[in-house]
């Protein structure tokens, strides 16, 4: 049975939670593990931590907020933990999302470093980046660092370990635990500060929902720049005694099913779509030996269970939901209680509030408030921006009475038509019933006459607005839903978590549109 939430948990600092988690789980157990198949145990992490953190100490300050542009491994969560050994606040920059972005994310945040290193560079062709970067940040190639850390460090590292409350800088809960960016589905990426307690806080959340087993291993393939990655990904198995095994992209979708078999994996983490193309490119049984996946980010289609039930024996697909402001998860499925079609009920320490939207009749928009909400938003000038009292979410959902929540849709994903607010969401499931085995996205448009129209995009090239009523016209779902232009793409852009870029999704639509004209 999972144990009781424990406010305590939020009452610590994340460095000082891996010592804890040390001291329970005992310094030899293998807690980490990448694709390079280095394996950490706790004390290796530790000393590790202390080592490389003495170094990035010396050329930074007690506070700064640190840049880090690295690839899920062992390296990227070596660093996070070096950082705060030393009191400095990692900044975790999302290298997929344009130079603009990240010069404007390292702006924001008001970073003077980055810290990278050369082989992903190289590997992820990323050199215009590093080069735009340079020009007004000092760029420190952990290679070089690394080459520096002496036979004296080493013997430094080993003492600190051996007192490591002496030696770490002390930090509290309320402190900066990290800096993050919104996914940017809609927009321009937003600057969320964590803290320290609220990151905690959430794991404790989580691990009081889903009985976690400390002999499985959580297998993570998503960024670290994203609180899903980061947080699900490597620090909840950490602190709970789990093995985590980080692989560097989820797009590796014809090696990652034969790695999860080959490393004992018993827990993925991903989205609707990268499940869907590790199935399909699986060869044999390869995700047979999961325990469950954990799917959030987007809505988990009925195609994608039944694929994997179909496939795969019966591995449960646990939907989840949550936001970079609430660190991340606001709510879970369990493999007891895993009602498809929702996003799971409520986590332990956290209220809901919801809020009637004038012309949604079905739902309401979703306030939250727990130990887990954000420090604040980051202005541009690098200020904090506090939350109010609620965070809201800006999903429209329907709760049952024992708190399992249903997204309808977001605030800002529905269109006027006709006078009528009728749910982009509902408008795409339409057409994934009618064509499972495509990808779909809908935006609205302005239309002289009905204030909104909505338009398709599909990777479907023989999609059509006729297959689209009949279906519509046969399950009795409102006409308003069909969207009556359909534009036709190679692939429905994602962004490096999988979730659909609406932002690249609406130019798609107005390059069609002005190609028409």
């Amino acid at each position: 049975m999972p144990r009781a939430y424990n406010p305590s948990a939020a009452d610590r600092s994340i460095f000082d939670a891996l010592l804890e988690a040390r001291e329970k789980w005992g310094g030899k157990r293998p807690i980490l593990e990448d694709h390079e198949r280095r394996v950490l145990t706790y004390t290796d992490l530790i000393r590790a931590a202390f080592a490389l953190g003495r170094k990035i100490a010396d050329v930074t300050e007690k506070g700064e907020r640190v840049a880090v542009l690295l690839p899920t491994g062992v390296g990227s969560t070596v660093v996070f933990y070096a950082l705060h050994a030393y009191g400095r606040v990692p900044v975790m920059l999302n290298f997929s999302a344009g130079i603009r972005n990240v010069r404007a994310a390292c702006k924001t945040a008001g970073v003077k470093r980055v810290l990278t290193a050369r082989k992903f560079v190289e590997l992820g062709k990323l050199e215009d980046l590093t080069d735009a970067l340079e020009i007004r940040y000092e760029i420190t190639w952990l290679e070089d660092v690394r080459a520096k850390i002496g036979l004296f460090d080493k013997i430094g590292a080993a003492i600190a370990d051996k007192a490591p409350r002496r030696f770490r800088i002390e930090t509290k809960p309320s402190d900066p635990g990290v800096i993050l960016f919104t996914s940017g589905s809609y927009g321009a990426p937003k600057g969320v500060m964590l803290t320290q307690g609220g990151m905690l806080a959430n794991c404790d959340q989580v691990a009081a929902a889903i009985d976690l087993n400390p002999d499985w291993v959580f297998f993570n393939p998503l960024p670290v720049f994203h609180a899903f990655g980061l947080v699900a990904g490597v620090l909840l198995p950490i602190l709970y005694g789990l093995k985590a095994f980080n692989y560097p992209s989820p797009l590796h979708v014809k090696v990652i099913p034969s790695l999860l078999k080959e490393v004992g994996a018993s827990v993925l983490l991903a989205t609707d779509t990268f499940v869907t193309q590790y199935a399909r490119n699986s060869e044999g049984d390869e995700l047979s030996g999961l325990e469950f996946i954990v799917c959030g980010a987007e809505r988990v289609r009925d195609e994608t269970h039944d694929l994997i039930a179909r496939q795969f024996g019966g591995v449960p697909v646990i939907e989840g939901y949550g936001a970079t402001e609430c660190s991340p998860v606001v709510a879970v499925n369990t493999p007891i209680d895993n009602r498809r079609g929702t996003v799971g009920g409520l986590l332990p320490g956290m209220e809901a509030r919801l809020e009637t939207i004038e012309g949604i009749t079905e739902g309401a928009k979703l306030l939250v408030r727990g130990p887990n909400i954000m420090a604040g938003y980051l202005a541009e000038d690098g200020t904090l921006e506090p939350p109010g009292a609620w965070y809201d979410t800006g999903d429209v959902v329907t709760m049952t009475d024992d708190n399992w929540i249903t997204i309808r849709g977001r605030v800002k994903r529905f269109a006027k038509i006709a006078g009528e607010m009728v749910s982009l969401t509902a408008a795409e499931t339409l057409a994934s019933q009618v064509w499972p085995e495509s990808r779909h996205a809908v935006i609205a448009m302005p239309d002289a006459r009905k204030g909104e129209r909505l338009v398709l995009i599909t990777d479907r090239f023989d999609a059509s607005v006729a297959k689209l009523l009949e279906h519509a016209q046969a399950s009795g779902a409102s006409e308003l839903s069909v969207p009556r232009k359909i534009v036709k793409a190679p692939e429905i852009p994602v962004l490096g978590t999988g979730k659909t870029d609406y932002v690249a999704v609406q130019r798609i639509a107005e390059a069609d549109v002005a190609k028409a004209a």
